[in-house]
């Protein structure tokens, strides 16, 4: 009952925002999925950002490299330890420094600060009484590094046609092992993991429910109520796994990968170190982002080591779903993998972010097809945002160069906004916009925030076409309907732009650089105030140089008659 109680409370030590994403395992070089787990973590802290710009984010992300698979994987790459996980870790550097990930921390399990946190975290748990050594049996998936129950496992037939047992989620192969290890007593915290699920699931606030969307939390909440939970084995045999950090006190064992792993977001707060006001500052985690696949990990296994230890569970489990390409499950045997960096030398990388964001839905799998990736780029990207910015600062409209102030013209500005339907409904779009987007915001909905700021922007393209500006830009003494239209687009844009920094941070900064948008106006009180009402608000330069927002890409089919054209 005693976490249950600290869980009411521990908002109120808390002055910071902690966001992570997995940690990534160094087995194999990061794909789309890594970077879809990575652009939500992102989007996440600079939302935060957004709303609080003087409260510090704290963002962590970083790479697993202990456990038999990393073994493997060094031995059949032909390099050292060491040396094949600091190959693999910094892909993942790369990727992060390519895709604007804006992490505050980059963990590796080897590093020494690490160590030293699973050295305090085992000790706690050992000494409150939760882990003790024994023999453990059961069936153990090598691939997944994991033990399962009876539940897990299901008869599968091998590409030799036998008939095999393997893990019901993964595929992977099982094998009964009989070994002297450490066991976790997870059982001890079932009902007080269900309480907190519950309880947190029910919460006031919208922000702390203990897994999202609702659909992984049913299934979890399903997945404890039903049976007790078996005991976890929490190390291995150092005979058959040496790559790890070692049980404080017995050299023959090395601690189990998840238990090491998970521990990371302690590290990053600055768990096991002499300031503790640190600690609390940071801890527990805000949002933890995951993918389904190691859902139970982090909603099972990871409170309930947090408990063991006198610590409270992370507010949120936020758990995402898979990626296919071309509605096939991505492996390297279909050679289907996507290369984000790959990906974005044709896409762009804010491109790829937007398609992730854009098209990506928690509860269900996202599929990777270059036809729609492409469609969906030159159509919101190119055209509908890209468009505007450029019919608004072109010289044909817009010769002064200028973001006009239009404070002034309250009888012009009404008869735009007030009486023509186009402007009507574009004025309301706008006021609704930032509640709106809050909400979807609020509830990790990034593919909800694109469609309202995109069903917005096709309001102001609307309003375009229809008042007919170039036609005002020949009678001067339309002078005046014609900034004020200018104004109204540009507020579409200066608002939607803000609205999207965290979903395509460069593409957003290139559109308020370009209306001289000063950067202490670029935070989410900035979207409800409008530059209408403002009589301070006086006509503002823009930023001479000219710019192609987003180049429209180019269809291999449509690349080859363009060359066969300039060839005849």
């Amino acid at each position: 009952m005693k976490i249950i109680q600290q869980l009411r409370h521990y908002s109120s030590t808390k002055s910071s925002f902690f966001v992570t994403t997995p940690i990534y395992y160094v087995n194999a070089s990061p794909h789309i999925g890594h970077l879809y787990s990575s652009v939500i973590a992102d989007a996440i802290a600079r939302w935060q950002h957004l709303l609080n710009p003087t409260k510090e984010i704290c963002f962590a992300t970083g790479t697993d490299e202990h456990g038999s698979k990393i073994q493997q994987a060094a031995f059949k790459n032909n390099k050292s330890l060491p040396e094949y996980c600091r190959d693999i870790s910094d892909k993942y550097k790369l990727m992060s420094s390519k895709f604007n990930i804006g992490y505050t921390d980059f963990i590796t399990t080897t590093e020494k600060r690490h160590i030293d946190a699973v050295h305090v975290m085992w000790k706690t748990i050992e000494k409150n009484g939760h882990i003790s050594p024994a023999k453990y049996t059961g069936w153990y998936c090598v691939s997944d590094e994991n033990f399962l129950t009876e539940l897990e496992i299901k008869e599968a037939t091998n590409a030799k046609g036998e008939k095999i047992l393997v893990s019901v989620e993964s595929g992977h192969p099982v094998e009964w092992t009989e070994e002297d290890n450490y066991v976790f007593k997870i059982s001890n915290f079932q009902e007080d993991l269900v309480k907190c699920l519950r309880m947190n699931n029910t919460h006031k606030s919208r922000l702390e429910n203990a897994v999202k969307p609702k659909k992984f939390y049913k299934i979890l909440l399903d997945s404890i109520t039903k049976e007790k939970l078996p005991d976890v084995s929490v190390s291995r045999p150092c005979t058959r796994v040496h790559w790890g950090i070692k049980v404080p006190g017995d050299e023959t064992q090395t601690i189990y990968v998840w238990l090491d792993a998970l521990v990371n977001y302690l590290t990053v707060a600055g768990y096991g170190l002499s300031e503790k006001d640190q600690f609390t500052k940071i801890w527990p985690a805000d949002v933890q982002v995951v993918g389904k696949d190691i859902l139970k990990f982090h909603a099972i296994y990871w409170p309930t080591f947090l408990m063991a230890a006198g610590l409270e569970p992370p507010k949120t489990i936020l758990c995402h779903s898979h990626w296919t390409v071309d509605d096939q499950k991505m492996s390297k045997s279909k050679n289907n993998v996507v290369c984000p960096i790959q990906s974005s030398e044709t896409y762009t990388t804010d491109g790829l972010r937007y398609f992730l964001l854009r098209e990506g839905v928690a509860h269900s799998d996202g599929n990777y097809s270059e036809e729609k990736l492409r469609r969906i780029l030159n159509a919101e990207l190119a055209d509908t945002l890209g468009n505007l910015l450029n019919r608004c600062c072109g010289d044909a409209l817009n010769p002064e160069q200028i973001f006009p102030g239009v404070a002034e013209y309250g009888v012009v500005f009404n008869e735009l906004a007030s009486r023509v339907d186009v402007g009507k409904k574009l004025v309301e779009s706008l006021k609704s916009l930032s509640d709106t987007c809050h909400e979807h915001y609020q509830e990790y909905n990034f593919y909800k925030v694109v469609d309202s700021v995109m069903a917005t922007l096709h309001s102001a393209n609307l309003f375009f076409e229809t008042v007919k500006p170039w036609e005002m830009r020949k009678v001067p003494q339309r002078k005046q309907e014609l900034e004020v239209t200018l104004h109204m687009a540009m507020e579409a844009l200066r608002i939607s732009a803000i609205i999207l920094l965290p979903i395509i941070p460069n593409l957003s900064e290139k559109i308020l650089d370009k209306l001289n948008v000063p950067k202490s106006e670029r935070f989410w009180s900035n979207t409800k105030q409008y530059n209408w009402n403002d009589i301070n608000f006086k006509s503002r330069d823009l930023l001479p140089e000219k710019i192609v927002l987003f180049q429209r890409i180019i269809s291999p089919k449509e690349e080859l008659k363009k060359k066969k054209k300039i060839k005849h």
